[in-house]
């Protein structure tokens, strides 16, 4: 099964409408309330819904997420970007996120931290 995206407030909400028009399920927290959740909150959102969380902030979700493994808390994955894409570089963050959600199901993201940065292209 493909995994469905939630994207937090500081990926651009294009990169949502974008991939559904290409027939992928994601959703962006500008368009459905999520906006100034704290971080555990985001990924809460994300958990209740069964959406993996595409997030640029590392340092924190890296943290909530050992938090949740040892408290056994589930999610259906958190996709991490060591590198914020401009929203002039929308196609280069489509292309690498396309890139992952071929690459990887929604079983393989579950209670999982993925990194985008590996499905980028070398030549953008």
């Amino acid at each position: 099964m493909r995994p469905r995206l939630y994207l937090d407030e500081d990926v651009v909400p294009e990169l949502a409408r974008m991939l559904r028009t290409h027939g992928h399920d994601a959703i962006s927290a500008h368009e459905v309330g999520g906006l100034q959740l704290e971080d555990p909150e985001q990924l809460e959102r994300a958990a209740n819904d069964g959406r993996t969380l595409l997030t640029y902030n590392y340092h924190d979700f890296l943290r909530i997420s050992e938090e949740w493994f040892l408290a056994g808390r589930p999610h259906a994955g958190i996709v991490i970007s060591y590198r914020q894409y401009a929203r002039s570089e929308l196609g280069a963050l489509f292309r690498a996120v396309v890139a992952l959600l071929e690459a990887l199901t929604a079983e393989e993201l579950q209670d999982s931290v993925a990194v985008l940065d590996q499905f980028r292209r070398s030549d953008l």
